[in-house]
């Protein structure tokens, strides 16, 4: 049986070589390409993404991928944000006092986080949602989080939660839509799990 296609979407932002080796450890057979063709074709489409909303949702509208996203999201083909990949999923983000807009097909608005300490850098454990397909065996499992901001539960099915000075959403599934706030591809055994989990939904 063929390795399923996946690609992780280049648009000058996220760790693109770290996911493409996750990804490829894990079974996939990956392309990192700025190419929409490629993005909308795959078995599944990786976004990544590190910095600020605002310019990852500049970078993301320049090769197209906004269109993309929302085109697989709405023929059910799966998607999968990683970090501000995630965060650039939802609505909007308010960053410094702008709101900026994102694709659109999560519900809601990336805030600051309200904790004493900024940025929530390092290692936490998750409370995975009810029936969670992508933290399938990973009970009680530590993941990488390196960020400033997040989304708010909306007490929707489907949403991973974790703590830092207060509830905030780690990652979500809904349909053929995947992500996670936190790095995979730097959690060790538990975050190549994971995505082991997600690439085996795409055959």
């Amino acid at each position: 049986m063929s390795s399923p296609r996946v690609v992780v979407l280049d648009y000058g932002s996220g760790n693109l070589r770290s996911a493409e080796r996750a990804l490829a450890c894990v079974g996939a057979d990956v392309t990192v390409t700025a190419d929409s063709a490629a993005a909308v074709d795959c078995d599944g489409l990786v976004v990544p993404g590190v910095g600020a909303f605002a310019a990852c949702m500049d970078g993301v509208r320049r090769v197209g991928g906004d269109v993309v996203v929302r085109r697989r999201v709405a023929a059910g083909r799966p998607v999968l944000g990683i970090c501000v990949g995630m965060q650039v999923l939802y609505d909007t983000g308010n960053e410094h006092g702008v709101t900026s807009e994102g694709i659109g097909v999560l519900d809601g608005t990336v805030e600051r986080l309200d904790a004493p300490v900024l940025p929530h850098m390092g290692w936490n454990t998750v409370e995975p949602a009810n029936g969670s397909a992508l933290f399938a065996g990973l009970d009680d499992a530590w993941f990488y989080f390196v960020h400033s901001y997040a989304a708010r539960p909306a007490g929707g099915d489907g949403e991973t939660v974790a703590e830092h000075g207060g509830t905030f959403v780690a990652a979500v599934e809904r349909g053929p839509l995947s992500a996670t706030q936190f790095h995979p591809e730097k959690s060790g055994d538990a975050g190549l799990a994971l995505l082991r989990n997600w690439v085996g939904s795409l055959s």
